[in-house]
C-alpha cells in the first residue's frame, strides 16, 4: 500500500479501501497508511446500534460521530480517512434496515441460509411493510435519523443509490443474484419526502465547513479565554462527566460544535470561520426537556433541523428561536440542530 502513494499517477486519485477480507488477518480497519481512506465498518455496526437502543452506546457513539480518531489518528491521518457509511452494495437497504429485523433471502434459492443473520437492524415493532400508522411514522424517523447522523457526522459521507428514495429490496440483504424488481431502482414509487429532506441535509454539509473538519477536536479552548473546540452536555445543561458516558441506560445527549474552533485556513491563508451549532440526539423512547448551554457558547440559537418532523432548512434565520439557557423540548427517536450565526453577528479577527 505504501508503494501506491508515490506514483505519479496514482498521486492525483483518491485511495479508498475496503479494508476487511476472510480468513486470518483479514481485518484490517485502521491499518491503512495515511494517503488511504477506508470504508469504516465500525460506524455503520455503532450508529445502527445507537438508534435501536442498545445500551453503552454513547461514548463510542461520540467517536465515531467526532471522526474516529481511535482507528485513524495514526500516521497524521485525519477525519477524512473515515468512510462514513450505513448501507452498502450487500446488506440491508437504510428502508429494509428499519422494516426488517431478519434478512428475507428465500428468492435466492438457498433456503434462506445465505447473507448476513445479524444486521443490527430494527423493525419498529413490526416485521415487513404494514398500513400502521405509528410503525410507518417511526420508522420514517428512524431513516432520517441515520440520515441525519451521516451527513453531520466527521469524515466522508458514503450514500447508496437509492436509500434517499425508500428503496427496498423486500428484506433481502443478499441480492447480488436479483436481477429483477427485488434490485432495481423503482423510479415510480420513490419517497419525495425524504429525498427532499436528504438534499437539505447534503446542501447543509456543504455550506458549512464545521461538519468537514480536516482536523481532530480536541476539547480545548480555541485559544486563551476562549470555549472549546467541542463540549458535550447532559439534559440539564450541565457537562458531560466521565461516568456519564459509562451509564449503559443513557441514550441521550447534546454536543456543540464551534464554528471557530477549526484550526483551518484556506489555500490563500484565510482563516476558516463558520457558524457554531448545538446537536441533540436523543435513542430514548421518550421525549426529554433539554436545557441549553449557558450564553458563553451562545447568546440565541434558532432551530433548523428536527427529525422527528421531518424539517430542516439551510437558512438558519428562518427557524424558531431560542435563547441561552433556555428549554427545549427533544421526541423520542429523534435529532435536532441547533445554529448560531458567527459569521452574520460577530466581528472576526
Amino acid at each position: 500500500m505504501r508503494i501506491i502513494l508515490p506514483h505519479p499517477v496514482l498521486l492525483m486519485v483518491k485511495l479508498l479501501a475496503e479494508p476487511w477480507d476472510l480468513g486470518e488477518g483479514g481485518y484490517q480497519i485502521g491499518k491503512f497508511p495515511s494517503g488511504w481512506a477506508e470504508w469504516n465498518g465500525k460506524y455503520r455496526d455503532c450508529v445502527r446500534d445507537y438508534w435501536r437502543g442498545e445500551p453503552s452506546m454513547l461514548s463510542e457513539f461520540a467517536e465515531r460521530f467526532t471522526g474516529s480518531s481511535d482507528l485513524y489518528r495514526e500516521e497524521r491521518r485525519g477525519p477524512t480517512a473515515s468512510i462514513n457509511f450505513l448501507t452498502a452494495h450487500d446488506g440491508f437497504t437504510l428502508n429494509d434496515l428499519v422494516t426488517y429485523n431478519e434478512k428475507h433471502n428465500h428468492a435466492n434459492g438457498e433456503n434462506n441460509n445465505d447473507g448476513e443473520s445479524y444486521n443490527r437492524s430494527w423493525n419498529c415493532g413490526s416485521e415487513g411493510p404494514t398500513d400502521d400508522p405509528v410503525v410507518n411514522e417511526l420508522r420514517a424517523c428512524q431513516k432520517r435519523n441515520f440520515l441525519t447522523t451521516l451527513f453531520l457526522s466527521q469524515g466522508i459521507p458514503m450514500l447508496v443509490a437509492g436509500d434517499e428514495l425508500s428503496r427496498t429490496q423486500q428484506g433481502n440483504n443478499n441480492a447480488y443474484c436479483q436481477d429483477n424488481e427485488i434490485s432495481w431502482l423503482n423510479w415510480d414509487n420513490c419517497d419525495q419526502q425524504l429525498l427532499a429532506f436528504t438534499q437539505k441535509l447534503i446542501e447543509l454539509r456543504r455550506r458549512h465547513p464545521v461538519f468537514r473538519r480536516r482536523r481532530w477536536f480536541r476539547g480545548q479552548p480555541v485559544k486563551d479565554g476562549e470555549i472549546e473546540d467541542i463540549a458535550w452536555f447532559k439534559f440539564d445543561g450541565k457537562h458531560m462527566q466521565e461516568e456519564d458516558w459509562q451509564h449503559d441506560y443513557a441514550k441521550s445527549f447534546g454536543v456543540f460544535i464551534n464554528g471557530r474552533g477549526m484550526r483551518s485556513r484556506t489555500s490563500l491563508g484565510v482563516r476558516v470561520v463558520d457558524d457554531s451549532f448545538y446537536i441533540i440526539f436523543n435513542a430514548y423512547h421518550g421525549c426529554i426537556d433539554y436545557k441549553l448551554p449557558s450564553k458563553e457558547y451562545a447568546e440565541d440559537w434558532t432551530k433548523v433541523l428536527d427529525t422527528s418532523k421531518g424539517y430542516v432548512v439551510t437558512d438558519g434565520d428562518e427557524g424558531e428561536k431560542f435563547k441561552a439557557d433556555g428549554t427545549i423540548t427533544v421526541h423520542d427517536n429523534s435529532i435536532l440542530l441547533l445554529h448560531h450565526a458567527i459569521l452574520k453577528h460577530e466581528n472576526l479577527p
